[in-house]
């Protein structure tokens, strides 16, 4: 399930996080990459635990908890702290399918990547090329969103960033561990969720269909969650 989300940061938000970027080192993006992934990554990475990173990574963060769709579409349980990378011309990412596993910089701490997320920092009309190109069942999907929106989809996906042709594109990039790691039960919540919600907006507040369905959401997510 690939799902597309406006607004995660506003226009203010954007501006903050180019100013932030502007300031920040940029380093190898490899250093983030496993052994088949770095074959083919040409790209440059705000270091991990820099001062912009804390920052943007806190900003990011902070906006997803804010986001219903965001909410309802990954059904969150752990957020890997947000990077951020840079596509200047003539970088670009090959296929690849990103590690199930990802430990957590500086921690102990592990999590399972069910979904892969992308928050789009540069105008796309600064930027030629640099499209995220995701293979599904339907084919390829290619994703280029104004600044601010993010794209969620299956970690599991065969995906790549096309080459870059003019400009910068700047991105943050995550995953997340969901309390549900099945993406055809996610799709169903995450449908059902959505129903409900288009429900509530058409029909009396005292009607008992709302209710009922939401009585089943809640019981597949009690019968399909790790939490």
């Amino acid at each position: 399930m690939l799902v597309q989300i406006e607004g995660v940061l506003t226009a203010e938000q954007v501006a903050q996080a180019r100013l932030l970027l502007e300031q920040a080192p940029w380093v190898d993006g490899r250093v983030t990459a496993g052994h088949q992934s770095a074959q083919v990554k040409d790209n440059l990475q705000v270091p991990e635990g820099c001062p912009e990173h804390r920052t943007l990574g806190d900003m990011v963060l902070g906006a997803l908890e804010r986001n219903p769709l965001f909410i309802s579409a990954v059904l969150p349980l752990r957020v890997f702290p947000p990077l951020f990378n840079r596509y200047d011309p003539g970088m670009t990412f090959g296929a690849h399918v990103d590690n199930a596993i990802r430990q957590i910089t500086g921690t102990p701490h592990r999590i399972r990547t069910d979904v892969s997320c992308t928050l789009f920092l540069s105008d796309p009309a600064s930027y030629d090329g640099g499209e995220l190109i995701v293979e599904d069942a339907y084919g390829e999907q290619r994703v280029k969103l104004p600044a601010g929106d993010a794209v969620v989809y299956p970690a599991t996906s065969l995906h790549r960033v096309a080459p870059v042709t003019r400009g910068a594109r700047l991105a943050s990039f995550f995953w997340v561990q969901s309390m549900v790691r099945d993406d055809g039960q996610r799709a169903l919540l995450f449908d059902l969720d959505m129903a409900i919600n288009r429900l509530r907006g058409d029909i009396p507040e005292t009607h008992p269909s709302p209710v009922q369905l939401t009585s089943v959401y809640h019981n597949l997510l009690r019968r399909w969650a790790d939490a």
